[in-house]
């Protein structure tokens, strides 16, 4: 393990956010530094449990106290090498992932968990510093190709996998420029685009081509990309917004929070001088308290909004752990991200019964009721409805799955009863040679999710081009391996 007394003399800590005042006049990541000295010390209070369960948390197995003792005892290097071993993008997980790995560490059950996703952040910024982290490149080709569509996270992971194990890899992306969601829709004060930028980089180099504002199943079909490919890989993610059908739908000022989020995104990137939709001034309303809803409140914040209310349909989480949700489970808390340290009021249990005009076409106001919880539907509580000002509406429910457009119709790929592509063990769907990973075939979920999806859909892609079996075995510390 690595300090034997850490967990016992060492607090956590986590990195501060910078001032709020300061935050707010441009769109970097909210984080202090954090310093590798105090990084080290918190690696220190991992106990190298004789049952991990942080690896049981995270998805993509990370190998948790591995990198903790090594970062504990100054071996950076092969710190980083062991973080790579199972995770192709640690700086997206460590920026972006709610750290499930947290919440099932063991020291956790009595104390603070360890600091493992500031850990993890730390290893890899520190791994990009010194160099370490070079395109790997295969010995050799295999001459067969494969397509990926969608070039978010699971799309990215693998196509990199892919890729390294010789094979010719173009991902589609039907955005102007590559990443997904990672680039359009998380915004920068969560995770600065140069992080996406110098991965894609190190992918260009390692041979995989990436091909922008191309729709495929409109630009390219169906059958054009099954005649130019070996395989296909989906990973278009669940892109189909929920929305709030009620009478005011269609005025203006009402909008879906991916309309809203991409123009502030390409404002940040020096795209734009001005969002379109910009909340300057503005009485701002956030339907959802997701993550979603709370990218939009950070996002109205640094546009000088007059005010930010974010509405939530279900009750005020606790504070505490609840019963419900025992160690290792993943717990629903009441949580506190940078966006509402900045300000803005949240409201729970309310449900919007209408959005209200300003006799012009304009969105002036919403109706909302509080509503309960009666034989498990949410019912409008009497005498609770009422009027808050709302010039900008945003619409943050979550997604309801893929789009069903021309490119799913074309392939004929069976859909699950939730409405998303169906995939056997493999991640092969109901059509040979096309495969699927991430939020297209899991739904809507967490970005580990993806990342670890893509990596086993591209040990599934590698099997069927190679016809062999895929076995699982030892990982090497200098290994980048399929499985």
């Amino acid at each position: 393990m690595a300090d034997p007394k850490g967990f016992l003399t060492t607090r956590r800590e986590n990195a501060t956010h910078r001032p709020v005042f300061l935050r707010l006049k441009d769109w970097r990541e909210v984080y202090d530094e954090f310093g590798n000295e105090r990084v080290q010390k918190q690696a220190g209070r991992c106990m190298d449990c004789g049952i991990p369960f942080c690896h049981q948390g995270c998805p993509l197995g990370n190998l948790i106290p591995e990198w903790n003792t090594l970062v504990w005892r100054e071996d950076w290097k092969r710190a980083a090498d062991r973080l790579h071993a199972t995770n192709n993008f640690p700086e997206f997980t460590g920026t972006l992932c709610p750290a499930p790995c947290e919440s099932a560490c063991v020291l956790g059950i009595n104390d603070d968990p360890v600091s493992i996703k500031r850990v993890e952040v730390s290893i890899v910024d520190r791994a990009w510093d010194e160099g370490w982290i070079t395109p790997q490149v295969p010995a050799t080709r295999t001459g067969k190709k494969v397509a990926v569509v969608g070039s978010g996270p699971a799309g990215l992971a693998a196509a990199q996998q892919l890729s390294r194990a010789g094979h010719d890899v173009v991902v589609f992306e039907r955005a102007d420029a590559v990443g997904g969601l990672l680039r359009y829709g998380i915004p920068e004060f969560k995770m600065e685009k140069a992080r996406l930028d110098r991965r894609l980089a190190q992918m260009r180099a390692e041979g995989t081509e990436f091909r922008t504002g191309v729709d495929v199943g409109v630009d390219v079909t169906a059958a054009q990309l099954r005649a130019e490919f070996d395989a296909v890989v989906l990973a278009g993610g669940a892109t189909a917004w929920r929305d709030l059908p009620i009478p005011g739908r269609e005025l203006a000022g009402v909008h879906q929070a991916m309309e809203y989020l991409p123009p502030a995104n390409r404002v940040a990137a020096g795209q734009l001088d001005r969002s379109p939709i910009h909340a300057g001034g503005k009485h701002v309303v956030v339907i959802g308290g997701g993550d979603t809803g709370a990218d939009c409140v950070g996002t109205a914040h640094r546009q000088g909004a007059a005010s930010v209310t974010q509405l939530e349909i279900m009750p005020k989480p606790p504070e505490a752990r609840a019963d419900v949700n025992p160690w290792p489970t993943y717990p629903l808390l009441y949580r506190v991200t940078s966006a509402h340290e900045e300000g803005g009021e949240r409201v729970y249990s309310v449900s919007t019964t209408e959005f209200v005009g300003d006799g012009e076409g304009n969105v002036r106001a919403l109706r909302l009721a509080e509503v309960e919880l009666v034989d498990g539907r949410f019912t409008p509580v009497a005498g609770s409805e009422r009027e808050i000002p709302a010039d900008l509406v945003t619409l943050a429910m979550g997604f309801v799955g893929p789009e069903k457009g021309a490119l799913l119709t074309d392939l004929g790929v069976d859909l699950d009863p939730r409405g998303n592509v169906a995939r056997g063990q493999d991640f092969q769907t109901s059509v040979d040679g096309v495969f699927t990973a991430g939020d297209m075939g899991r739904g809507q979920s967490l970005i580990v999710w993806a990342i670890a999806e893509g990596r086993s859909a591209a040990a599934g892609v590698d099997a069927y081009l190679t016809q062999r079996s895929v076995l699982p075995r030892p990982i090497e510390p200098t290994d980048r391996p399929l499985v």
